[in-house]
């Protein structure tokens, strides 16, 4: 976390939309969204930066996908303990053989309310929910 205590999010999302609700979601959580970014390379980067409490990955982004983002983070020792909360609109994707699950420390599936990503969030980050 910061020095303020306010966890820091990393969000990946290709879709400008989507990304701009993920944003306002996160902020209304209560966490400072360190880099909201469109490809799989540069969330990695910006995980890599240190210091991210938090990385929301869609798992369909050009570059490297959103589960091979979670592997290098995984794999990453400056990283490997960053939660990671993966999103997408395929079910099946995010439930076949466990290949999520086994990568992310949970997800939800598009389209989602922004009130719902606020809340995941917060349970996440240990955060109290707020009223």
């Amino acid at each position: 976390m910061s020095s303020a205590g306010v966890p820091r999010v990393v969000i990946a999302d290709d879709d400008d939309d989507i990304r701009g609700l993920m944003q306002i979601a996160a902020r209304r959580a209560g966490v400072e969204v360190v880099a909201a970014v469109d490809n799989g390379p540069a969330a990695l980067d910006a995980v890599r930066a240190g210091g991210i409490d938090l990385v929301v990955l869609d798992i369909s982004m050009p570059g490297m996908n959103g589960v091979e983002v979670a592997e290098a983070v995984r794999a990453d020792p400056v990283a490997s303990a960053t939660l990671i909360l993966m999103v997408s609109a395929s079910v099946q994707l995010l439930t076949d053989h466990g290949v999520v699950a086994e990568r992310s420390d949970s997800f939800i599936i598009k389209p989602f309310s922004p009130k719902v990503l606020t809340a995941r969030i917060r349970e996440m980050l240990g955060m109290e929910a707020t009223v």
